[in-house]
């Protein structure tokens, strides 16, 4: 199985001038942990990185420091998300027919969720992996007013990894970037 890491933001949100995935976390980067667990993962066979060039000496130093045990491929992000996701799947190793997408700064993933993942893909062309929600959840209207409170049973909270067929995604990231420039 092919896991893509998009890991080229800014960290703008964050009040940061660097990439999130770089701050230190038990004194190692975010993309650290989440490298980690893909290493140790059995169904994990190619992992690529997406991020900014400007960022890939912090990478390969990482890698370097911390080598994992599988092909690591270091991939141009692009300014958005979707984007970043779309250069991944183009640069996907030749016949490649699945693949994980894991938020790297979602770096407490278990190498038992990526292989929990990894078998169902197997059996369905796309998945997220979720939790039931705990949160009591509220619909308002436009003043703010609540409307309703959702039965939690029927609320599940998505994590990454976001799986699917690498066909399917590069269709749908193919049609909504055509779509987007409408």
């Amino acid at each position: 199985m092919h896991l893509l890491i998009p890991a080229a933001g800014v960290g703008k949100r964050m009040g940061q001038n660097r990439n999130k995935l770089l701050l230190p976390l038990l004194g190692q980067p975010l993309l650290y942990w989440t490298l980690q667990a893909a290493a140790i993962a059995e169904e994990i066979t190619w992992i690529g990185i997406v991020g900014q060039p400007l960022d890939f000496p912090d990478f390969k130093e990482m890698l370097a420091a911390a080598p994992v045990n599988k092909p690591v491929e270091l991939i141009v992000g692009g300014i958005t998300r979707q984007a970043s996701v779309y250069n991944g799947l183009q640069a996907l190793p030749p016949g490649a027919a699945r693949v994980l997408i894991h938020d790297g700064a979602r770096c407490l993933a278990t190498p038992e969720l990526f292989n929990r993942c990894a078998g169902a893909l197997m059996a369905f062309s796309g998945l997220i992996a979720a939790i039931p929600m705990k949160d009591t959840i509220k619909v308002v209207d436009a003043e703010g007013i609540i409307q309703a409170t959702p039965d939690r049973a029927q609320l599940w909270a998505p994590k990454p990894p976001r799986d699917s067929r690498c066909s399917s995604s590069r269709i749908a990231i193919t049609k909504g970037k055509a779509w987007a420039g409408r």
